[in-house]
């Protein structure tokens, strides 16, 4: 974890975007801990690299609901690992939206961290980028996360928590009548089952 706390492969990436921003990777996991869910995410949004933590932000508050857990099991790194496709922000672009996640990253840390983990009970899924490198998929996102019953309960599949996917989970009410409840259950399991 030293090494990709100390990694400024995207410096000169990151210098160029709107945000003129330094690396500040934000790895979350305990190699040494046998955690029994894994968070594949995306990257870290401007609060979580300002406050060093992720999903430290309103859509961390979403998926806590959504998983059914506090903050305190859901930061516990013995528990819970968060591994997103991109350890840093990876900056604003002119308009102001976020980045995608360097596929350097990834392509750098990724499988060595996964090698080094204990197997996990459950995996979700959050977003695109982790849907596609986990699952090999090229599918759409609403696709991918409607087919969550061919992953479950191992994998979830998941939109991303933030308040710009309101509008999706709005069109989209099977998301929180089927899939939150199945996995709430699949979390309930994976912390506590064995």
């Amino acid at each position: 974890m030293a090494g990709i706390r100390a990694c400024t492969l995207c410096a000169p990436r990151f210098a160029a975007t709107a945000s003129a921003h330094r690396p500040r990777p934000v790895p979350w996991f305990a190699p040494d801990a046998a955690a029994r869910i894994l968070i594949a995410g995306q990257a870290p949004g401007m609060q979580v690299h300002q406050k060093g933590r992720p999903f430290d932000d309103p859509s961390g508050v979403r998926l806590r609901d959504w998983m059914g857990v506090d903050a305190a099991t859901f930061w516990d790194r013995t528990r819970i690992a968060v591994l997103p496709m991109a350890f840093c922000f990876p900056g604003y672009d002119a308009q102001g939206a976020d980045l995608p996640p360097p596929p350097i990253c990834a392509a750098t840390w990724r499988a060595r961290v996964l090698a080094a983990l204990p197997p996990v009970r459950l995996t979700l899924l959050i977003g695109a980028y982790a849907q596609r490198w986990h699952l090999n998929t090229r599918a759409p996102l609403t696709a991918t996360v409607a087919g969550w019953r061919a992953h479950a309960p191992a994998i979830f599949p998941l939109p991303h928590p933030s308040w710009r996917n309101t509008a999706w989970l709005t069109r989209n009410p099977w998301f929180a009548a089927e899939t939150l409840p199945a996995l709430r259950q699949a979390v309930r399991e994976a912390l506590h089952d064995g």
